[in-house]
């Protein structure tokens, strides 16, 4: 059954209306036709079972049949802190990790990351937006997972360690300490997963870019609090990086 994320203009009682590029993807994509059911999510928690009751070339709306809870999130809120790569790197990225279950992607611009330019970033953010959006609909998430403009290193390692119980930065350079720590280790703190509990963890990853860290940077992390982590004894390409270090977080949180 076709997903789509609706902002909440979108709904008026029992009624939700689809915006332009949805109604074009529903006539034209789609060739649905009125009856056809659909999963409409407002990207707050809900999702709702919806009948077409109108599809044409430039509107489209249904009527709500049923109401519930979102599924589809992971027990832990994970804040990706991207460094920025070439565009389709980065753009895949976006979407696996989507799919593997990050709360949120912040791109970072650090001394030796590809891109330099915040400017440049900031007009891809509508391009990113609906990769990211996309990719929560196809893996059946219950929520969008948040798009952040660009900081700097300095700037995403002090958001990091402020918004997040944990906050780690994998780094090549910890597997040749005495006693690296991995990741899964770093995770052992987390709290357990239970019904009656809560408490969501936070935790921030700092992916870094294509030629590493510096060792300045990671000196100006640890001195901040964050923890250097090992994903294991190979080099892994940023792409790799970033979506086995998501899924060991979200494993580790759900067990």
């Amino acid at each position: 059954m076709q997903r789509f994320f609706l902002s909440m203009d979108c709904f008026q009682g029992e009624w939700v209306s689809f915006p332009k590029e949805m109604t074009h993807q529903l006539y034209h994509v789609l060739r649905l036709q009125p009856g056809a059911a659909l999963v409409v999510l407002d990207n707050q928690g809900r999702q709702f079972q919806v009948e077409l009751e109108q599809v044409a070339p430039n509107t489209a709306s249904g009527r709500i049949v049923s109401c519930s809870a979102a599924e589809g999130e992971p027990w832990v809120r994970l804040a990706l802190f991207v460094c920025l790569a070439q565009r389709e790197k980065f753009e895949w990225i976006l979407q696996k990790c989507t799919e593997a279950g990050a709360a949120s992607f912040t791109p970072v611009i650090s001394s030796r990351s590809r891109v330099q330019d915040a400017e440049e970033v900031d007009r891809k953010l509508v391009r990113w937006e609906k990769i990211v959006r996309e990719a929560a609909e196809q893996c059946e998430r219950g929520r969008v997972p948040e798009l952040n403009q660009a900081l700097s290193f300095n700037e995403a390692c002090r958001q990091a360690v402020q918004d997040h119980r944990l906050a780690l930065i994998p780094w090549e350079g910890e597997r040749f300490l005495s006693a690296p720590i991995s990741l899964r280790q770093a995770l052992s703190g987390l709290p357990e997963r239970s019904e009656s509990s809560s408490r969501i963890p936070q935790v921030a990853l700092i992916i870094g870019p294509e030629g590493g860290f510096s060792d300045e940077e990671v000196l100006f992390a640890r001195q901040l609090g964050i923890l250097p982590v090992s994903l294991g004894p190979r080099i892994l390409r940023i792409e790799t990086a970033a979506i086995i270090a998501t899924a060991i977080v979200v494993e580790a949180a759900d067990a």
